[in-house]
């Protein structure tokens, strides 16, 4: 089945940038794509997504400040954080499905099976 690999995470102080990087072993073009976040203690958490029609969907907590994409030449999905925050401190995990899913599925865990390892961001302030 798809593997994904994440990197990119890093420890940035509150204000600044990072963009982390999703690699997918096969055609990302047949795949739901989406980032989540889990803060130690908390559940899972849907941050954005990005359907195969290129319709995205983005978590109201970081929408103005997050961005989804991806590079299809490249099979890459990435998340461009700007103005990040203490709250945005987490591991994040890049998730697919090669089935469909309705907009409104698109940032349930629970509708994806395929899961990379996480890439930690830590935001100090």
């Amino acid at each position: 089945q798809v593997q994904l690999v994440e990197s990119g995470g890093a420890s940035v102080q509150s204000g600044g940038s990072l963009r982390v990087s999703c690699v997918v072993s096969r055609d990302i073009s047949r795949y739901r794509m989406a980032w989540f976040r889990q803060a130690s203690g908390k559940e899972r958490e849907g941050v954005a997504a990005i359907d195969t029609d290129e319709y995205t969907k983005v978590a109201d907590s970081v929408m103005g400040r997050f961005t989804i994409s991806r590079d299809k030449a490249k099979n890459t999905l990435y998340l461009q954080m700007n103005s990040l925050k203490p709250e945005d401190t987490g591991m994040y995990f890049c998730a697919a499905q090669s089935l469909e899913l309705w907009r409104w599925q698109l940032l349930d865990p629970a509708r994806y099976p395929n899961w990379g390892q996480g890439t930690q961001v830590t935001v100090s302030s």
